[in-house]
């Protein structure tokens, strides 16, 4: 192999393994959430780097199914859940 093609593997290969262990790190937070909306209920799991951030994508995921329009699912999210459960990752 060349002198270009070994820096150039090192190079793909670095990257590749950062992409692998930055997925693999990202998920440090998981949560069950049940929301209540309209009579209907949904429950979805999310993930993500920080509690807030996987609380906030657990409860939009939720809302998207049992709300319908701009104005209820903004409702929806702004309500409480009905359970938030933590999850080991």
């Amino acid at each position: 192999m060349t002198k270009p093609a070994i820096i150039g593997l090192f190079i793909f290969l670095a990257i590749a393994g950062y992409i692998v262990y930055s997925t693999l790190t990202a998920t440090r937070h998981r949560v069950n959430v049940c929301m209540t909306f309209n009579g209907r209920t949904e429950c979805r799991t999310a993930a993500g780097t920080t509690r807030d951030f996987a609380l906030r994508s657990a409860v939009t995921n939720a809302c998207a199914l049992i709300a319908s329009g701009v104005t209820d699912t903004v409702r929806c999210e702004q309500s409480q859940p009905v359970s938030v459960k933590w999850l080991d990752r």
